[in-house]
């Protein structure tokens, strides 16, 4: 039902530049955790693009079983973003993250584990509305781990608007960061 709810919402299920984003910076041999992954259709459009090492978390168990039923992951977890992630340490080439950092939805702690989870020079990819960003903390954290040396702002993209029907207008932008290597 989630999805056929977003589709009524937003009028259909639009591939997000976000993919684009990942094909630039991201080899298609890459294993990438697709965190928050919902119902899959992050990990569907990256499967479209050839992408075959995809492991997708989230926190509903629902969401993970329509998941599942896209065959599009090698491995599906139940885990919560803002907590510890079942992970080794330098897993992931990288991870992606659409529609998952919003409001009353994971927190911006989220991105130390993340980080943790992520190879050195991998990329953490994400969607944040602009006007979440500026107010919430999500602004502050990232630019306290930019100031750590955690990781790297490497492109910000366009802001762009959510297709959305009988909703007011939302805007949405993509944020590519690289691990550092040290």
């Amino acid at each position: 039902e989630y999805e056929e709810d977003l589709i009524e919402i937003f009028g259909r299920l639009n591939r997000e530049p976000i993919v684009d984003l990942t094909l630039r910076y991201v080899s298609k041999n890459a294993l990438i955790l697709d965190a928050g992954a919902g119902t899959g259709t992050m990990g569907q459009w990256l499967h479209e693009e050839g992408y075959q090492n995809l492991v997708g978390i989230d926190l509903s168990e629902g969401m993970l079983a329509e998941a599942k039923k896209k065959n599009v992951y090698t491995k599906l977890c139940q885990m919560v973003l803002g907590e510890s992630l079942g992970f080794a340490t330098a897993t992931f080439d990288a991870v992606t993250l659409c529609g998952v950092f919003t409001y009353g939805h994971a927190p911006s702690s989220s991105f130390d584990e993340l980080i943790r989870v992520t190879k050195p020079e991998g990329y953490i990819i994400f969607t944040l509305r602009p006007d979440f960003y500026k107010s919430s903390d999500f602004q502050d954290k990232m630019a306290a781990l930019e100031a750590q040396g955690k990781w790297q702002l490497t492109e910000l993209g366009d802001r762009y608007q959510a297709e959305s029907k009988g909703q007011p207008d939302m805007y949405l932008q993509t944020w590519v960061y690289q691990v550092s290597s040290a």
